[in-house]
């Protein structure tokens, strides 16, 4: 399948980490979907309102979820907050230093105990020190860090959960999902929440929430507080759906989110995954060489498509003579490789930044 992305004939994008694009294929899909509302009305509503679920159960095929475990939210903060809420304020959690704010912020301000972990090469000792000093119920994190790149060890991940089954392990996937083939079944993870506007390239107000089968119970159990309501129109519905997707939810803006993974699963995300790698493997290979990357992120088994580099002022304002997008993140200038990148464009990213 081939996509249109007009953006990528006026400049280099590399700047799926701040928002994926928008294909032509899913505008001409969108315009459609307002056209039939226009026309329709209630009609058109009812008849498409079939899309929640199947895009409920396209991202729990997509992502080896369970499809009664998968709820739809419209960004991850909202989904995020919704599940602490739902959790007691008993819980101790760990963090991520320099985390995304949406992970950390609402932990800290809804007044859980918490703990900051230091992100380097040893990761791994410092989780487990603090896990067995501060004892936390929860671990929180990005798979993949906003600002640095660092991505995760999934194996990892599996290891920590069988060695804690009863610590409660939580990702933001929303730098993640997308980028690689993936089982949230498999992966040790109690909760993967992410919205759709980056690597799934959905556009805005779409997101999802994947549960373990232990995780979905402690929530259910906390929030049927009371009765369903008998209303006709919520037949079906239980205490976590009404929760997490209570109203309306938008056939426009989940629509394309289905219609992307389609997009998406026809490319495979096999085949997604080892494009993005090969690119972003090389990418890192010659920013280490311009001493652009530290030695320990070059190290790691699994790395993510996002790359962080030093740049000053001058070089930053070359990058933008030459139509080269990114972000700056933190004390750096971010980039990343979605599977419309290309190895020519790399090489212009270097020409440039080997320039004086």
């Amino acid at each position: 399948m081939k996509l249109s992305f007009p953006i990528l004939e006026t400049c280099t994008y590399l700047n799926t980490a701040n928002s994926g694009l928008l294909s032509t294929e899913l505008a001409a899909w969108r315009k459609a979907h307002d056209e039939a509302f226009i026309a329709g009305g209630s009609i058109f509503r009812m008849e498409n309102a079939q899309v929640i679920d199947q895009l409920r159960n396209k991202l729990a095929s997509c992502f080896g979820a369970k499809a009664a475990n998968t709820y739809l939210v419209s960004n991850f903060s909202v989904g995020f907050n919704a599940l602490l809420n739902g959790l007691d304020k008993s819980h101790r959690f760990l963090l991520l230093e320099e985390e995304y704010p949406s992970v950390s912020y609402p932990v800290i301000s809804m007044g859980f105990e918490y703990q900051i972990v230091k992100v380097d090469a040893d990761l791994a000792d410092h989780l487990i020190q603090a896990i067995e000093k501060f004892k936390p119920t929860v671990l929180a994190f990005s798979m993949v860090q906003y600002i640095s790149g660092f991505r995760m060890d999934e194996t990892w991940i599996q290891q920590l959960k069988s060695r804690y089954p009863q610590l409660l392990i939580i990702g933001d996937g929303t730098q993640f999902t997308g980028t690689t083939a993936f089982n949230f079944e498999k992966s040790g993870l109690d909760a993967l929440l992410g919205s759709g506007y980056k690597w799934l390239l959905g556009g805005y107000g779409n997101g999802y929430v994947f549960f373990s089968d232990a995780l979905r119970e402690q929530l259910y159990q906390k929030n049927k507080l009371a009765d369903l309501p008998t209303a006709p129109f919520l037949q079906g519905r239980d205490h976590l759906s009404l929760y997490f997707e209570p109203g309306h939810l938008d056939t426009l803006n989940f629509g394309t989110l289905y219609q992307s993974l389609i997009q998406l699963e026809a490319l495979g995300f096999d085949t997604i995954e080892q494009k993005v790698q090969a690119l972003s493997n090389k990418a890192r290979l010659e920013l280490h060489r311009r001493n652009l990357i530290a030695d320990w992120l070059m190290d790691r088994k699994y790395q993510s498509t996002i790359i962080s580099m030093p740049l000053g002022e001058k070089k930053v304002a070359q990058l933008q003579a030459a139509k080269i997008i990114c972000s700056p993140r933190g004390a750096g200038t971010r980039i990343s490789f979605h599977f419309y990148n290309t190895e020519a464009e790399l090489e212009l990213l270097l020409g440039i930044l080997d320039q004086p």
